[in-house]
This record gives structure tokens, C-alpha cells and sequence, in this order.
């Protein structure tokens, strides 16, 4: 039997810092707003790309790194899945534009566009597809975010915005690396969050783009106890199928919009703060490409390591959410 496992990964951080401080300047119409958002957050700061940079020039730096490190070039990728909310176009897919750019001649593509639940779906995709397919044997799953381009810098909501690539190499094991998955969503959340001109529903027109229709926006305010609430559900559900306890699951991994919510989450699995790791700090929110991100740094840094089981919940938009279980080679 085929199974499927994480064999390396990488993530790219763009250089231009936009500090709490900076923002404290642009937005002192409106006293104190940093200092509460940064409070309920634990954001201090976000980096973002340069503006002629495209979403897929983001993705790359992350998708060269992973690869470098599984010893692979990018002909040897036989798919790439890409999950995004802030895309190159409409249409075509970014994973396209991506494969040309990384070189990637022999691999087909799509995309994945469920917010910053794209990660773990990626991975979830990947395995499956690792694991029913024997002529599949390297996929580069790849998160990645660019809202920052897609927000008005007037809106106070780019306080979250940071951007940013996480990417993981998935190839054929003798035994599971991946262990399981699972996936809610509420339709309902729909017109909460999200660019609402633009495609089908309303397509773009000078009225629109005027109006800032064609720009990420806070159409109304999600329950601030949503995630704190449903993703101790997606964990169980995990151990549950996985067969394993919560107690034994090294490592963590959240959607990196507000520490607290992971402090209060960790708390109610009965696990210690200490597994579940955390960069928003230091990165700000960076939806789509978080999780995976996330993964990398806390394999840098020693957190994970071979043999540890790892749970990766993202919590996206919509609302949609998506969680895998991978033990790690």
C-alpha cells in the first residue's frame, strides 16, 4: 500500500517591513486602534512583497527552497497544488503560472481556494492522490498570500495582512506519514469577508472599483468565539480517526489570525500551550500561506522533528476549514 509523507518544506518572507509603529502613523485618526489590535492579536508586525510582485512571485522563492531541500528539481514534480485567495487572475489558475515560472515542465496543476483552509486541504489532496495513483510521486503543495494588494491602504483591516509562502513536499512512503483529515464548512459566512466585485455575482465596473467593491473587505463581523469553538471539534475528529490522543500530538498548528484564540483552543483540548506553535507574531496574518509557513518555522526551529505527529487546522473565509494529521519521517 502506498502512503503518503512530507519529506521537506519552505516558506519565503518578503522584505519590506510595515511595523505596528508604521501603522500607529497612518492610522492616528484613530486612537489607540493598533495598541487594541495588536493586544487581541499578538500581531507586531507583517511584511509585504513589492507592488509590482504578482501572487505566483511569492509562491516561488517558498517552491525552490522545498524543493532544494527533498533534492529535487522541478522537473521531477509530477503536480502542484496551490491554494490562494488572492490570486494572479480570476482565471487562469496561479499553480499554472507558477509551473512555468518554477520550471516545472512535467507537472500538471490546480488551485486550491478555500482561504486560508487551502493549506491542509493541499495536503489532504496530495496524499490521496499519492496514494491512488502510482505514477504520482512528487507533489509540491504550496500556500500563499498577497492580500495586501487587494486591501485598501485606508482600510484599518491591513493591520492583519501580512504576505507570505509555506510549501511542502509530498512523496510515496512504506508507511503513513499522512494519517488523516476532515473538513466543515458554513455557507452562511459567505458574505462576511471577502472581495465581492470582480467575478460572476458582480463583474468589475468603474462603480465598483469607485466604490471599493473590487477590494478585500469586512462586510460584517464573524462571531469572535467561531474558532475557538469549532477547531477543538476538527482536532477531535483528527485523534478520533486517527486513532490517536490528543496527549500524544507534538506539535499544533493553527490558522495565525489571533493568539489568544490558540491559547484559549489549547486550552480547551486539555494539551499545553507549549505544543502549539505560533509566528503571527512576527509575520502578522498571512491567511492562505500561515499553516504552511507555520510548519516550516516550527521545523526550523526544532519544534518539530522526526517521528512527531503534527495536527494542521486552517480556518478560512466563507467559512471554510479544513484539518490533516501527518507524522513526520
Amino acid at each position: 500500500m502506498r502512503y503518503a509523507t512530507i519529506v521537506a518544506t519552505g516558506r519565503y518572507v518578503p522584505e519590506i517591513e510595515v511595523t505596528n509603529d508604521m501603522l500607529r502613523e497612518r492610522f492616528k485618526h484613530l486612537p489607540d486602534f493598533v495598541d487594541k489590535m495588536e493586544a487581541s492579536s499578538g500581531i507586531k508586525t507583517r511584511w509585504h512583497a513589492p507592488e509590482n510582485w504578482a501572487t505566483s512571485d511569492v509562491a516561488l522563492p517558498a517552491a525552490k527552497l522545498a524543493l532544494e531541500r527533498a533534492g529535487k528539481k522541478p522537473e521531477d514534480v509530477d503536480l502542484i497544488i496551490l491554494g490562494t485567495d488572492s490570486p494572479d487572475y480570476i482565471t487562469p489558475a496561479t499553480s499554472v503560472v507558477l509551473q512555468y515560472k518554477l520550471g516545472a515542465k512535467n507537472a500538471g496543476t490546480f488551485d486550491v481556494g478555500c482561504a486560508c483552509a487551502s493549506f491542509p486541504t493541499g495536503l489532504s489532496a496530495a496524499a490521496g492522490i499519492i496514494a491512488a495513483n502510482p505514477g504520482i510521486k512528487t507533489v509540491l503543495v504550496i500556500g500563499v498570500y498577497l492580500m495586501h494588494k487587494l486591501t485598501a491602504a485606508t482600510d484599518p483591516m491591513v493591520f492583519f495582512y501580512g504576505d507570505g509562502a509555506g510549501a511542502a513536499v509530498l512523496e510515496p512512503a512504506a508507511t503513513p506519514g499522512f494519517i488523516t483529515s476532515t473538513f466543515r464548512a458554513d455557507g452562511s459566512y459567505h458574505d462576511y469577508w471577502g472581495i465581492y466585485s470582480g467575478g460572476t455575482f458582480e463583474p468589475a465596473t468603474e462603480d465598483s472599483v469607485k466604490a471599493g467593491r473590487t477590494a478585500c473587505t469586512i462586510k460584517n463581523r464573524y462571531p469572535p468565539e467561531l474558532n475557538e469553538e469549532t477547531w477543538p471539534i476538527i482536532a477531535q475528529r483528527l485523534a478520533k480517526d486517527g486513532d490517536f490522543n490528543l496527549r500524544d500530538v507534538d506539535c499544533f498548528i493553527f490558522t495565525q489570525v489571533r493568539k489568544p484564540t490558540i491559547e484559549r483552543v489549547m486550552q480547551r483540548l486539555g494539551v499545553p500551550v507549549e505544543r502549539a506553535h505560533t509566528i503571527m507574531e512576527q509575520y502578522g496574518y498571512t491567511g492562505s500561506a500561515c499553516v504552511g509557513m507555520a510548519l516550516d518555522h516550527a521545523i526550523e526551529q526544532g519544534k518539530v522533528k522526526s517521528g512527531n505527529l503534527v495536527i494542521l487546522v486552517g480556518s478560512g473565509v466563507g467559512y471554510n476549514q479544513a484539518g490533516c494529521a501527518f507524522r513526520m519521517p
